[in-house]
């Protein structure tokens, strides 16, 4: 059973309010990530505290440097159950994890960063990550 929408809403607002585009089906799942052009982010969202206090913010602060990736997408485990399940397809050999990132350069998984890299590590830490990512495959 997913979570209520009013306990979800102001979680998935942190992201919505960076430019990230919702992914609430599985065809919205496969319009976003088959594309075989450019570079897209895809954060796996979740009511966790790892979520709340590293991966949002993280992302917020990384995306604030300025080198960023074309598109931007998200689902919300335990929200969107079947659009997160299909854009997890996309993230081949990972187990399921809740919140994690991948980042895609012309339709090819090229970084991702799971549960396990984001809890126990600060927002800056995780900026750091994407950071490095972004300049390594998002810069033109």
């Amino acid at each position: 059973m997913p979570y209520p929408v009013d306990l979800v809403l102001p979680m998935k607002e942190e992201l919505t309010e960076l430019g990230f585009r919702e992914l609430l089906t599985p065809e919205d799942a496969d319009l976003a990530l088959a594309p075989k052009t450019g570079t897209a982010l895809l954060v796996i969202n979740s009511v966790c505290g790892c979520a709340a206090g590293n991966a949002r913010p993280g992302v917020a602060l990384a995306l604030d440097q300025g080198i960023r990736p074309d598109r931007l997408f998200t689902a919300f485990a335990g929200q969107d159950v079947e659009a997160t399940a299909r854009a997890r397809n996309y993230m081949k050999g990972y187990p399921p994890s809740s919140p994690s990132m991948a980042l895609f350069k012309d339709g090819e998984l090229v970084m991702i960063m799971e549960r396990k890299d984001i809890e126990g590590h600060s927002a800056v830490d995780v900026a750091n990550r994407l950071l490095t990512a972004f300049q390594t495959y998002c810069a033109h």
